[in-house]
């Protein structure tokens, strides 16, 4: 199993996040909630801490983390992409922009590329069905796409991830 957070870490997010929220009526949100800020996810060893410190069992907390969209368990790459597969967009062609952003990137939806740069998710309705097909990186809104304009705006992000490194 893949270690994301180190040893080091686990003792500074117990001294920072779980003593600080330690006497909280219900801290376990709160908890959740930095180590997703501090990580990109919930990982299975910050779990176990918490489970360790607040003596809540770990099935609980990765129910909550399962539960809830906002907590992954696995870091999410740079640029989160989505295509909207509502049902305007899946009729004007998201299942083809589907598969030509797999394709270009050699990644499947829901996981992440080799590169952390992105991160391809599951996208429902966004709401703006006349802007059909839509497709979104990060808060970045790209309507009326066509398949062409994948390899523009794939590359338009991958810039950011090769200029960070």
């Amino acid at each position: 199993m893949t270690k994301y957070v180190l040893e080091e870490q686990l003792k500074e997010f117990k001294l920072e996040v779980i003593d600080k929220y330690r006497d909280d009526k219900s801290p376990l949100m709160q908890i959740l909630q930095e180590s997703q800020k501090r990580y990109g996810c919930v990982p299975v060893e910050v779990q176990e801490l918490i489970s360790k410190e607040l003596n809540i069992t770990t099935a609980k907390i990765n129910g909550v983390v399962s539960f809830y969209s906002m907590f992954r368990l696995v870091p999410s790459g740079k640029h989160i992409l989505g295509v909207c597969t509502g049902t305007a967009c899946y009729v004007k062609g998201a299942s083809r922009l589907v598969e030509r952003v797999e394709a270009l990137l050699g990644s499947k939806y829901g996981s992440t590329t080799d590169d952390n740069c992105f991160t391809l998710a599951h996208t429902r309705c966004v709401g703006d069905c006349a802007q059909a097909p839509v497709v979104m990186v990060n808060d970045e809104f790209n309507g009326k796409v066509t398949s062409d304009d994948i390899p523009k705006i794939i590359a338009r992000h991958q810039l950011t991830c090769n200029n960070s490194k």
